[in-house]
This record gives structure tokens, C-alpha cells and sequence, in this order.
């Protein structure tokens, strides 16, 4: 099972796309359709040449969009269609290859992610409908992190609420994760103990030895842990609580206020981009400032207790949009670890940015590495597709 393979990656309003080639010097057809079912729906992409382009889908769907993106292959036909599928449970720990059953599984986990599966599934349905003759695999999120051991996902709860209910950290991003501490492996010229720090609009770390994650910052949901673009990540259980007596705010509104007016954007009072929140910092203004601040802090204070989980530690990985492309934010953290013993490399981090892979450390001899490996989740989503039908077909 070899090219290309077509990433899928569905929102309630948008699907990301991917057409991937087992060849890294094949050119990657990629895009986005966004805003579906409304007027001013889209779909900008970029084709063979690299050239970007754009196309009014008023009124599309699902279905409509996904035919709009085969048209824009350039005559490419998928081999297989890979799906990106949030929250697989405990019963996905890998790709799995999509049948009725399967999707079954994952319409019973959209509880743990109402916000995702549902959104998930209908990609899954419409791409079923337009490609019936072709394998199509689901990529979960959380299988990467089923391999944690019980004291990093129990939470300290009555066992019924686990037992009957699912209730225990899965962690999120487990692509990411999966893809930029192979490759410091491959690095490293052996494999080790990295943290990693997915970095973006939303925001995870893990600890990850030997190919396998111990410990990782979301829980449940993608609300646990860093400080994100708009979600606040962790905060007291019993905020909900005191919000609902204090202000009879309704479940809902707590829940939205904690994912969508949050994180940067709550602590800044300006915007969750980053670029945006230093040149304001840069600027004098208070809430910038304060925003980088408590992020840089929670992303450090989340390394330095994964660190527990590791028999040894070889670097810290950054990667994501802010972890690729903000030097500022890797020296900040570097900055609050001041007893891991890393040295940044002031000069070459401010360099690398806008898609650079490259070492950011002084290289001091038995200090931990610090690496910026830009992810590439749709190219691991694809390889653990042709991986599993590889292995079908056998």
C-alpha cells in the first residue's frame, strides 16, 4: 500500500485535507474548506507548483466539499483515505480500519468528545459515500496515549465513574507527539526520553521513552492542562461550582467561557495569536505581557512534572505553530528550568523559525538536547495508514 493517501481531517464547519505521497519529494496537495453549509463557503488550497488557489462553494456540505477537494487532485486518485479521529477510548489503541463496526465504536466515544467525533463521523460518512471502493482508516488522537500507565491516567476518583463510565486521562495530539519524538529519535541516532510540547492554538506536552508516551498534559478532554489559545487548560475543580452559586452561569456557559474566551485570549483581553500578543508586549501593553508570561510558566511547570516519568532524559522537542515559529516562547521556558541543565543557543534559536528543523542547544556534553522538529500530522496519519493495510493485506 503505497500513494498517495488522502488525510482527512473534518470539523462541524471545515475539513482540513492532505493528499500525501510515500515520496517526501513528491509535491503535497493541501488545503481547507471552511464555513460549509453557509454562503461564503471556501476551499483555498495550494496545487503541484505550490501556487495557492481558491474557490466559492456557496452553500456546500460535506459531500459537496469533499467532491470540490477530489477535483482539485489534479487527477490524483487516493489509494486509501486516512481519517483523523479525536477520542478512540480505550478501545483503539492503533489505526483501525474502518467498517460499520468501527464507526459504531466511535460514535459511542463521542460523549468523551462531542465537540470532535460527531464532526469526525461525517467526514467518515461523506467520504464513504463518494469512495466506496476504497480502504479507509481511522487515526485516533488518543491511541498514541494508551500506552500510560494506570498512575498517569486514573484520576483519583471512585472506581465506578472509571469501571462504568470511561472517566480517566486519554491525552490528545498523539500524531504530533508520535511524529516529532520518532524523528528526534532518528535524531539522536538511538532512541530515548524526550519531552515534547505541541504548541498552538491548542496545547499539549507528553513524555515519551522509547516510541512509547508515559504521561501527557490533556486529560478527558482537550481542556486539561496548558494554557491555550482560547481554552484556559487547568484550573480548580471547584471553579464550576463557586461559578454556579457565585453567578448562576448554566453548565454550558462555564463550558464555553473555559474553551472559547480563555486561555491567551482571556488573559490578554486582545487575541489568542501569538504573533499578534508580542508585538503588543512589545508595545508596553499588560495583558500581552501577562498572557506570554503564564503561558511560557504552565508550559515549564507541565515539562518539569513529566520529567517524572522518564528514566532518563535526552531533550525537550518543540513543535506546533508557536513552538515552531516563536523564539521567544522557547526562551522563556528554557528560562524556568533552570535546574534541567539546558543551554539555548541564543543566536541559532531566534534563526530557526517558519518551518526550520534544527538543534537550538549549545551542545554541552551530557545536558539535554532542545530541539525545534516542525510536526507533520497529516504524513504520520497517512504512513499509520499504509502501515495497517499493509498489514491486512499480508
Amino acid at each position: 500500500m503505497n500513494d498517495p493517501v488522502l488525510v482527512i481531517n473534518c470539523g462541524s464547519s471545515s475539513i482540513k485535507y492532505a493528499l500525501v505521497s510515500a515520496d517526501p519529494d513528491q509535491p503535497r496537495l493541501a488545503g481547507l474548506v471552511e464555513r460549509l453549509g453557509s454562503s461564503d463557503a471556501r476551499l483555498a488550497g495550494i496545487d503541484s507548483r505550490g501556487e495557492r488557489f481558491q474557490r466559492t462553494l456557496a452553500g456546500a456540505g460535506h459531500v459537496q466539499a469533499l467532491e470540490a477537494i477530489l477535483d482539485s487532485l489534479e487527477g490524483h486518485r487516493p489509494v486509501a483515505v486516512g481519517h483523523r479521529v479525536v477520542h478512540g477510548g480505550e478501545r483503539f489503541t492503533r489505526a483501525a480500519r474502518i467498517d460499520d463496526e468501527v464507526v459504531a465504536a466511535i460514535e459511542a466515544t463521542a460523549a468523551l468528545a462531542p465537540l470532535h467525533n460527531p464532526a469526525n463521523l461525517e467526514g467518515v460518512a461523506a467520504t464513504r459515500q463518494l469512495f466506496p471502493e476504497l480502504p479507509q482508516v481511522a487515526v485516533f488522537d488518543t491511541a498514541f496515549h494508551q500506552s500510560l500507565p494506570p498512575r498517569a491516567y486514573r484520576y483519583a476518583l471512585p472506581e465506578a465513574l472509571y469501571r462504568d463510565h470511561g472517566i480517566r486521562r486519554y491525552g490528545f495530539h498523539g500524531t504530533s507527539h508520535a511524529c516529532v519524538s520518532a524523528r528526534a529519535d532518528t535524531l539522536a541516532g538511538r532512541r530515548g526520553g524526550w519531552l515534547t510540547a505541541h504548541l498552538g492554538n491548542g496545547c499539549s506536552t507528553a513524555a515519551v521513552w522509547e516510541g512509547r508516551s508515559l504521561d501527557t498534559s490533556m486529560g478527558l478532554t482537550p481542556l486539561e492542562g496548558l494554557v491555550m489559545g482560547t481554552r484556559s487548560g487547568d484550573v480548580d475543580p471547584g471553579l464550576h461550582a463557586h461559578l454556579v452559586r457565585q453567578l448562576d452561569w448554566s453548565l454550558e456557559e462555564i463550558d464555553r467561557v473555559l474553551n472559547r474566551e480563555s486561555g491567551l485570549l482571556g488573559l490578554s483581553g486582545l487575541t489568542n495569536d501569538m504573533r499578534e500578543l508580542e508585538a503588543a508586549a512589545d508595545e508596553g501593553h499588560a495583558g500581552a505581557r501577562l498572557a506570554i508570561e503564564v503561558f511560557c510558566y504552565r508550559i515549564a511547570k507541565s515539562l518539569a512534572a513529566l520529567s517524572c516519568a522518564l528514566p532518563r532524559l535526552d531533550g525537550i522537542v518543540f513543535t506546533g505553530g508557536i513552538g515552531e515559529n516563536s523564539p521567544r516562547v522557547r526562551e522563556r521556558v528554557v528560562g524556568h528550568l533552570p535546574h534541567f541543565g539546558l543551554g539555548l543557543d541564543g543566536p541559532v534559536n531566534a534563526e530557526t523559525v517558519r518551518g526550520r528543523e534544527g538543534r537550538i542547544d549549545t551542545r554541552t556534553p551530557d545536558c539535554p538536547a532542545l530541539w525545534v522538529i516542525p510536526t507533520d500530522e497529516e504524513g504520520r496519519i497517512a504512513d499509520e495508514t499504509r502501515q495497517l493495510l499493509g498489514e491486512t493485506a499480508r
